[in-house]
C-alpha cells in the first residue's frame, strides 16, 4: 500500500506548530528586591504577639503572628512599601530557632498588589536564609530564596528590630 503524500505534509505542519507555541512561552524572570522588614514587640505599637505559651518554663511551642512593616529603608521614617502576615513556631528543642512562614505583601510601587510567600528556620541574631514557595501578581508561581540578616535591635519591654532583607525570586 503507498504511502499518503498528506502524511508527511501533517506531519510536518504539526511539528512546526509545537514549534512556533513553544517559542511563544514567556522566559523566566530574576528580580532583586532590596529591603528592611521592621518589627515591633510589645508595647501600644506592637506588630508580633506570641499567642500560644507552652507551660513551664520552656520557650519550645511558642506560636506567634506578626503583621510587620515593609519599608525601602532601615529608618522608621522610611517609605512603607509593604507588610508582612506571618506564623512563627519556636520548633528547636537544642537553641531558639523558629519554624517561619510569611508573606510579603506589596502595597506600594512597581509591585504593589503582589505577594511572595516564604519558608524557612530563623535563629535571632544569625543570618537567616529561607526560600520563596510562590507567589502572587507579578510573582505568581515565584521560587528563590531570601537572606536577612538583623541590622539593629533597641528597647528592653518594647523591642524594635530592623532586619534587612535581600529576596532573589525567579518568575
Amino acid at each position: 500500500m503507498a504511502s499518503s503524500p498528506s502524511l508527511p505534509l501533517l506531519l510536518l505542519f504539526l511539528f512546526a506548530a509545537v514549534a512556533i507555541v513553544s517559542s511563544d512561552e514567556p522566559k523566566e524572570k530574576m528580580t532583586h528586591l532590596h529591603f528592611y522588614l521592621h518589627v515591633y514587640y510589645g508595647g501600644p505599637n506592637a506588630t508580633t504577639v506570641t499567642v500560644v505559651s507552652p507551660p513551664g518554663n520552656s520557650t519550645f511551642g511558642t506560636i506567634g503572628v506578626g503583621n510587620n512593616i515593609l519599608k525601602e529603608g532601615p529608618e522608621p521614617s522610611s517609605m512603607l512599601i509593604g507588610r508582612t502576615n506571618e506564623l512563627t513556631a519556636q520548633a528547636s528543642l537544642e537553641s531558639p530557632a523558629y519554624l517561619y512562614m510569611l508573606n510579603f505583601v506589596f502595597t506600594a510601587g512597581e509591585y504593589n498588589g503582589s505577594s511572595i510567600a516564604i519558608v524557612g528556620r530563623e535563629v535571632l541574631g544569625m543570618t537567616s536564609e529561607r526560600t520563596i514557595v510562590g507567589g502572587t501578581g507579578m510573582f505568581r508561581m515565584a521560587r528563590g530564596y531570601t537572606a536577612s540578616t538583623l541590622i539593629s535591635s533597641t528597647g528592653t519591654t518594647e523591642l524594635f528590630l530592623v532586619s534587612e532583607y535581600d529576596a532573589y525570586i525567579y518568575h
